[in-house]
C-alpha cells in the first residue's frame, strides 16, 4: 500500500482517539449546554467528529473530484414562452408594470429570448377586445427597450371556448402567433364544452391551428388518454404548463402532466405566468427528472424565434 496513504490513515485514526477522548473530558468539565446554541470549542469538536476518515481521505486524493451534488442548469432550452399573463390590468395576471419587469428579467436570465403573452379573453370574466390587446403590446416592447432586455415581445391571447369566443372568431378578431396561425384557447376547468371536436373543426376550417392549454389540469376527462388523443388526431396541439409539472395544481395536473411527457404529446410548454411569485415554483422544475423528459418532446417553441 502506499506508505503516503498509509500515514494519513494512521494519522487519522489517531485524531478519532485524541478527538473522542477530548470530548469526554470536556463534558465532565463543562455544565448542561443551553441547546439553542454551540459553543466554539463544541462546534470545533462536533465539526471535526463528523469528518469521516473517507473524506479526508477523498480531500487529500481527489481534491479535482466532482461535487458530490451539484446545481441544476437553468435553461428555458426551448427559447419562447408562448403563455403568460404578463399585461397589467386586463385579466387576472401581474397588477404592475413592475411586477412585469420583474418576470421579464427572470425570464431572460433563464435563457428566454421570447414571449408570447396571452392574456385570458371570456365574455363573462375577460371581455378584452383585439385592439386593447394590441396597445397593451406596444406597451410591454417600450418597456422591454427601455430595461434593453434581450427580449423580443408579443401578444396573443388565451381564448375561453365560449359564446363570445365564436363571434371573435366568425369577424376574425382573434389574436394568433406564428406562421401557422396558432391560436391559444381553453375550456372550463370542471366540465367540457359541448361539441369539442367540432370547435376545433371549426377553428381550422377557419385558417387557424388551435393549441389546447394545458389539458393536464382539467378535471373532466372520464380517458384522458382516449379523449387527448381523439384531440391530437384531429390536428389540435397540446401545450403543458411546466408549473403542473412541480405539483402548483395539484396531484391529478402533476400525474396527468407526466402522462403527456410519457406520450410524448407536448407540442408546447408555457409558463402561464401570472405574477413574481409563480416564479420559485418554476424554478423547480429545473431539478425534476420531468425537466429532461422535456427535451424528448416534439417541443415547436422553438420555430417561432
Amino acid at each position: 500500500m502506499n506508505t503516503e496513504f498509509d500515514e494519513l490513515v494512521s494519522l487519522s485514526e489517531k485524531d478519532e482517539v485524541r478527538l473522542h477522548t477530548g470530548a469526554q473530558i470536556f463534558a465532565k468539565t463543562t455544565p448542561e449546554p443551553d441547546h439553542t446554541s454551540d459553543s466554539p470549542v463544541r462546534t470545533t469538536i462536533k465539526s471535526m467528529s463528523s469528518t469521516s476518515i473517507w473524506q479526508r481521505l477523498k480531500n487529500r486524493f481527489f481534491t479535482g473530484a466532482e461535487p458530490e451534488t451539484q446545481e441544476p442548469v437553468k435553461d428555458c432550452f426551448w427559447k419562447v414562452d408562448i403563455h403568460s399573463h404578463l399585461l397589467p390590468g386586463v385579466d387576472d395576471g401581474v397588477s404592475s408594470w413592475e411586477e412585469t419587469l420583474a418576470c421579464l428579467q427572470q425570464f431572460s436570465e433563464w435563457g428566454i429570448s421570447k414571449v408570447i403573452t396571452t392574456p385570458h379573453v371570456s365574455r363573462d370574466w375577460f371581455p378584452n377586445k383585439y385592439q386593447q390587446l394590441l396597445e397593451g403590446q406596444e406597451q410591454l416592447q417600450a418597456l422591454v427597450r427601455e430595461h434593453n432586455l434581450p427580449l423580443t415581445i408579443e401578444v396573443a391571447a388565451e381564448y375561453l371556448l365560449d359564446d363570445f369566443f365564436l363571434d371573435l372568431l366568425n369577424s376574425r378578431e382573434v389574436l394568433t402567433f406564428g406562421a401557422e396561425k396558432y391560436i391559444l384557447v381553453e375550456t372550463a376547468w370542471s366540465s367540457a364544452p359541448l361539441h369539442l371536436s367540432d370547435l376545433i373543426f371549426r377553428i381550422q376550417s377557419a385558417g387557424y391551428t388551435p393549441i389546447l392549454a394545458h389539458p393536464e389540469r382539467y378535471k373532466y376527462y372520464k380517458n384522458f388518454e382516449a379523449e387527448l388523443s381523439h384531440h391530437r388526431d384531429a390536428g389540435c396541439l397540446l401545450q403543458l404548463n411546466a408549473m403542473s409539472l412541480s405539483g402548483k395544481y395539484g396531484e391529478q395536473a402533476r400525474r396527468q402532466g407526466k402522462i403527456l411527457l410519457q406520450k410524448g404529446w407536448v407540442d408546447f410548454i408555457g409558463s402561464d405566468l401570472h405574477r413574481p411569485g409563480d416564479l420559485p415554483r418554476f424554478e423547480k422544475i429545473f431539478s425534476l427528472p420531468e425537466f429532461k423528459e422535456l427535451a424528448k418532446q416534439p417541443l415547436r417553441n422553438s420555430k417561432l424565434l
